[in-house]
């Protein structure tokens, strides 16, 4: 079975953590969290670069112990350090780590004291009132753990597009307040991830006790988890925990870059500080001299301009390249939501969508889209009453009458077609090759091993009537794992048969992740971002598909979609 980036990833993870509970070098857990960070962000698949004999320890955070440990895992799919490490602590024992307020030295105590090897062993002893009993942990931290393992689970992140309201909401809450100058939500959500944890939030204000107060005010808290003078701490009756910080006018821009994060971004950075006898952190910059002056901090592109850098927009901040390449004035020039002139993934009554040809059309109108592909679902998936071959001629017929009535948008002849288990899709070509657009998709049989799914994509790709592969992964966030499929593989094919690949737009899949969007452009491999829309306002999950796309170095010039249709139609001429 092939060894994927993230295979590396969680069994350095894995390591790091068996090292914290043994009371390990922390220089030595860090280094392995950090090689995680780095392969997890990695574009190229790293088994491909171990294959190629290419110098890994040249990869951010790899030396060369790392290197050699990184190839034994793809060569043998495991590595031997956490195998002698998992004979002493079962990876039960390092999940409990997962739990706010556990560090490596209660897990320790709880283990050696109580026999805690699981999180159902520690629910048993906290119920008990045995955890309050040793000494420094209490009662309060007893029913913290409670607390703490009743809100675990796998789906324990949120996605972004649940959060966004909750930002808004939360927005308008503080700005009305006299002595709130500016709110910003920081943290993962302002560089735009997929999902979110606990929402950062800080407040430009001098009266810091009033604006914690009108904080833990909010009408949605269920339940204050601390406040003090200059931060507060609630959790929503959603579940969602949302941390303030207040923040006065002269540290605000190097708060709101310590919490925006990403970690890997501010380590970096800060090193490049420590470079120039500088120390950064989330109150400003400040000379290490004896004086301790601060040189920067009020606003964000003061503190990257002592680096002779300019604004790192947040989508960026990943230490995937980003800061050499602002120090080189070779960052890319993003895309917006303003680049989109079409929509290339649309559903009606057709199928299994809401709104009728004629209401879609007015939708994509009222949006500002000069170009709206109607893309219904095939016969396959019976769910979704997708059209056969008589029903989508029908379709395209009504789309021809209807663009006689339109002036200012062209609706383009198209479908969804089902990949089938063999490869072959669930159409005929006679009607495929009368479309203005063909895209394929997996709905079905995503069980496949690697090697299968992979074949099974490629065959598709081989049809000359296919233009563009549909959420590529079939993956739903926090509900369904990415198939098992050698997407490298699947990039490179289709950009050798003359087909793209989809950005799904929709929320819970972003499908294709950021870092494969960053493959794409490596590979010189366009991308279209579609919303996947089943109703009217289905059309304005865009933006979540851009955001993706920020977030893996796509410009307008690497999306098909920002262009007008006659220059787009060309391309899918095979």
């Amino acid at each position: 079975m092939p060894v994927h980036n993230a295979d590396v990833a969680a069994l350095f993870e894995e390591v790091a953590d068996l090292l914290a509970i043994q009371g390990e070098n922390a220089f030595r857990i860090r280094a392995y969290r950090n090689a995680a960070r780095t392969l997890n962000q990695l574009s190229r698949p790293v088994a491909d670069l171990v294959a190629a004999e290419e110098d890994l320890s040249d990869l951010p955070d790899i030396g060369d112990d790392l290197a050699g440990k990184i190839a034994t895992i793809v060569d043998t799919g495991t590595l031997p350090l956490r195998d002698e490490l998992a004979q002493d602590i079962p990876p039960a024992v390092a999940d409990l780590l997962r739990i706010p307020g556990l560090g490596p030295k209660r897990v320790r105590r709880l283990r050696d004291d109580l026999g805690v090897d699981s999180r159902a062993d520690l629910k048993r002893a906290a119920e008990a009132g045995e955890v309050q009993a040793l000494d420094g942990f209490g009662e309060t931290m007893e029913q913290n753990i409670l607390d703490g393992l009743a809100q675990m689970s796998d789906e324990a992140r949120w996605l972004l597009a649940r959060v966004e309201p909750v930002v808004a909401s939360l927005h308008d809450h503080m700005s009305a307040h006299d002595a709130v100058e500016r709110v910003d939500a920081a943290g993962s959500y302002r560089r735009r991830t997929e999902t979110v944890g606990d929402l950062d939030v800080l407040a430009l204000a001098d009266d810091g006790p009033a604006v914690t107060a009108h904080f833990a005010a909010y009408e949605d808290v269920a339940e204050t988890l601390s406040q003090g003078d200059t931060r507060a701490s609630v959790r929503l009756r959603s579940g969602l925990q949302v941390d303030l910080r207040v923040v006065p006018p002269e540290s605000y821009g190097a708060a709101l870059l310590y919490f925006t994060g990403s970690k890997a971004h501010n380590v970096k950075l800060r090193d490049w500080a420590i470079e120039k006898e500088l120390k950064l952190n989330e109150y400003g910059v400040f000379r290490t001299d004896e004086d301790e002056e601060r040189v920067a901090g009020e606003t964000e592109e003061d503190v990257y301009a002592l680096f002779d850098l300019p604004y790192i927009v947040p989508e960026l901040r990943e230490n995937r390249g980003e800061l050499d390449a602002a120090a080189d004035g070779t960052l890319p020039n993003l895309i917006t939501h303003e680049d989109l002139r079409g929509n290339l993934h649309t559903h009606t009554t057709g199928s299994d969508g809401r709104h009728s040809l004629e209401e879609m059309a007015a939708a994509a109108q009222a949006r500002g889209l000069e170009y709206l592909a109607i893309t219904d679902h095939s016969p396959t998936v019976a769910v979704a009453q997708g059209l056969d071959a008589d029903a989508l001629r029908k379709q395209m017929d009504a789309i021809d009458r209807l663009n006689d009535d339109l002036d200012d948008l062209r609706v383009l002849k198209g479908i969804e077609v089902d990949i089938l288990k063999d490869g072959s899709l669930d159409l005929p070509d006679a009607v495929l090759a009368d479309l203005d657009l063909c895209l394929c998709a997996l709905h079905t049989a995503l069980n496949l091993d690697e090697d299968t799914q992979t074949e099974r994509v490629l065959r598709a790709l081989d049809n000359p009537h296919v233009h563009v592969l549909a959420h590529p992964t079939g993956r739903r966030i926090n509900e369904r794992p990415p198939i098992e499929i050698d997407l490298g593989r699947v990039m490179e094919a289709a950009l050798d048969r003359g087909c793209v690949l989809e950005l799904n737009a929709q929320p819970e899949r972003l499908d294709l992740s950021d870092v494969y969007c960053k493959r794409a452009k490596e590979l010189g491999l366009p991308l279209v971002i579609g919303a996947d829309a089943h109703a009217a306002d289905g059309l304005d999950v865009l933006h979540y598909g851009v955001d993706q796309a920020r977030r893996g170095w796509l410009e307008a010039g690497d999306v098909l979609n920002t262009k007008p249709w006659d220059e787009i139609a060309p391309v899918f001429d095979r």
